[in-house]
């Protein structure tokens, strides 16, 4: 726009992941937002992204959704505008957004350098315990605690990792934690070296990915990804599963000096209360491959 603001612009929607809409509506917000996070961006306004089946499904349900979705925006300081809507056989809800950033301050998943620590800002494994919901075999404690990390946004850990001069960004999604610190290293023509033992997982993540409750996205992010993977032979199986399983608003994975790398954390986890883990190095070579150790 001039020397001091350009555009970010961004859009994502997706079908239910649990029962509730109210929660629903929450959790696609969030997670469309994570976009402008990942950039360094500050949203703006939203338009509302609507498909629903309004003929066979009660209204109560369409408006449960929508005011679940408003609170979030409410919550990040989001303007609504607008929206469009379909008469469709299957719920879908999400939105395109529209926010700011520095031209200079622009991150993105392109700028990592040899030396940086990795930080996660969320843990994994919200897709393997929304398979075991589906399959009626998720505990109470496991749904509560995934909704719980998938409404919560990522403005905060944004905010911070500005603060602490990060040089790169993304948003753990769809394409699991190795899909997308794939595409770091690629982007940056870097090698990722992960410590395995540093990964936040869900508890109960790993009890599912051990009966096997593994999510068809997750298979194909192995398919797709395996080849510029390297995975220690002492890393479990049912937690490679994990680094595989595609995420529903996940956390941010930031690149960021050494040095300062454990300064963020320590201001996510005692000035916001955000739990966040220090989770591998940044290193020359292999380029645009990631080590599991």
């Amino acid at each position: 726009m001039n020397d001091d603001v350009a555009l970010v612009q961004t859009v994502d929607f997706f079908t239910p992941i649990v029962d509730d809409p109210f929660t629903f509506g929450q959790i696609a917000v969030a997670n469309a937002l994570s976009d402008v996070y990942a950039m360094g961006g500050t949203p703006l306004t939203a338009l509302n992204l609507v498909a629903f089946p309004i003929k066979t499904l009660p209204r109560a349900i369409l408006k449960e959704i929508l005011r679940g979705g408003l609170s979030k925006m409410e919550e990040a300081g989001v303007a609504l505008v607008g929206g469009h809507s379909v008469d469709d056989p299957e719920i879908k809800y999400g939105l395109s957004l529209t926010g700011v950033v520095h031209p200079n301050k622009v991150l993105t998943n392109a700028k990592a350098q040899p030396g940086d620590e990795l930080v996660l800002t969320k843990l994994l494994g919200t897709g393997i315990i929304s398979t075991a919901l589906k399959g009626g075999m998720a505990s109470e404690e496991a749904v509560r605690k995934m909704v719980e990390s998938m409404v919560t946004l990522n403005r905060k850990a944004s905010e911070w990792m500005r603060i602490f001069e990060a040089h790169g960004c993304t948003d753990i999604t769809g394409f699991g934690f190795i899909g997308h610190a794939l595409e770091m290293a690629m982007a940056s023509q870097v090698g990722l070296v992960i410590q395995s033992k540093n990964i936040p997982i869900f508890p109960e993540a790993m009890e599912y990915a051990k009966l096997g409750l593994i999510p068809g996205g997750a298979h194909s992010n192995r398919q797709f990804f395996a080849c510029r993977v390297e995975v220690h032979p002492d890393v479990p199986l049912p937690l490679v599963d994990i680094l595989y399983d595609p995420q529903t608003s996940g956390g941010l994975f930031i690149a960021l000096p050494s040095g300062k790398a454990e300064g963020l954390v320590e201001a996510l986890r005692e000035k916001e209360h955000i739990d966040s883990w220090i989770v591998g190095k940044v290193a020359e070579e292999p380029r645009g491959k990631v080590q599991i150790l």
